[in-house]
């Protein structure tokens, strides 16, 4: 699955500090809470196991990489999982997010998939990350590790809703937005900007 998200430029400074461990330890404190609303909408409670790949950035390239192990919690571990192995290309205005949607008994062979498909994409001149002008761009009201939860999600609840329907009726977990709570957007989130509105291409 690949979406343009024109958010703005995304600060990747804070790709310098962040630690995988802590990281791992909000999501899951995330999935806990976006967990309440889920089963008091009927959908299953996921439960985050640990990362299949942690977060991973390429400053050189602004590739982003990362992935998370997760089930219903009333499976059983011994169950099959559905992953999403997401990757990230950062531009002057905004990012590609391009998901693998795969399984535990594949991801091994097919994350290489997932990088060849990340190495092959590439910017026009004047829309690189490099590109970028700080006198007359957009900046991003969050930082890279906002991405380190599949999306920015200024509508949490519908995020959840909807991933909550696919999860019941296509049997996909998809780790992403369904993770994220509202403790782990208050971590990632910096100071809010007058402009609300979302874009893509």
């Amino acid at each position: 699955m690949i979406r343009y998200v024109k958010e703005g430029y995304i600060k990747d400074d804070d790709a310098k500090n962040w630690n995988a461990d802590e990281l791992l330890k909000n999501l899951r404190d995330g999935a806990e809470e976006t967990n309440k609303d889920r089963a008091a909408r009927g959908f299953p409670e996921l439960q985050v196991i640990g990362w299949v790949e942690p977060p991973g950035y390429d400053a050189g390239s602004h590739r982003l990489v990362w992935s998370l192990l997760a089930k219903d919690k009333e499976k059983p571990d011994s169950a099959p999982k559905s992953i999403n192995y997401n990757t990230y290309a950062l531009g002057r205005d905004g990012y590609f997010s391009l998901n693998l949607l795969s399984g535990s008994e594949r991801i091994a062979s097919e994350k290489v998939i997932a990088y060849e498909l990340l190495a092959d994409l590439s910017y026009n001149a004047g829309k690189r990350y490099e590109d970028f002008s700080a006198t007359t761009d957009r900046i991003a009201e969050y930082g890279l590790m906002a991405l380190v939860g599949g999306v920015a999600a200024k509508k949490l609840g519908l995020i959840a809703i909807l991933i909550g329907v696919v999860l019941k009726f296509a049997k996909v977990i998809l780790i992403g937005a369904a993770v994220l709570g509202a403790g782990v957007m208050k971590f990632f989130r910096r100071k809010p900007r007058n402009d609300s509105t979302d874009g893509a291409a």
